[in-house]
């Protein structure tokens, strides 16, 4: 079974853009770097993918923008995987500001299983569906009073 997993960071002035917040890219970039954490932590990352000759490769992104982040402000990365089948596993984002209690983001990615060597679709192996389970329908993702002060 799989849980939230969360990645605290300040945000630093590369993230910002001209109009003086976080850009819409850097996001994205977040996105990837959650999932990276996440799976390193379940202990089926990057190098586990070339041991197994297999890896996730993202597929398709969904993003909504919701409020703007500045330089220096924490920021919770949150990630959880809601789905997985035989090719494929769906992980959601929610990206958190606690000192005003805020939603500034929320995505989720559909993730496909390929073979590395020639990059075509392959069902995941039992390592990879042991791993990558979803969260318990007990688990409430947004709930994030653990940070609230």
């Amino acid at each position: 079974m799989s849980s939230v997993f969360d990645l605290k960071l300040t945000v630093q002035p590369e993230h910002i853009d001209v109009l003086g917040h976080v850009n819409n890219v850097v996001y994205v970039s977040w996105m990837q770097d959650v999932a990276t954490a996440h799976i390193e932590q379940l202990g089926l990352g990057l190098k586990e993918y070339i041991v197994l000759k297999h890896a996730m490769v993202a597929v398709e992104h969904h993003v909504q923008y919701r409020k703007a982040a500045v330089e220096g402000e924490e920021i919770i990365l949150r990630t959880w995987l809601n789905d997985i089948n035989a090719l494929y596993s769906f992980r959601q984002y929610v990206f958190y500001r606690p000192k005003d209690k805020a939603v500034l983001f929320m995505g989720n990615t559909q993730w496909a299983c390929i073979e590395i060597a020639t990059g075509r679709p392959k069902r995941m192996s039992p390592t990879f569906t042991q791993a990558y389970q979803p969260i318990l329908d007990t688990e409430n993702p947004l709930d994030f009073s653990a940070y609230d002060a």
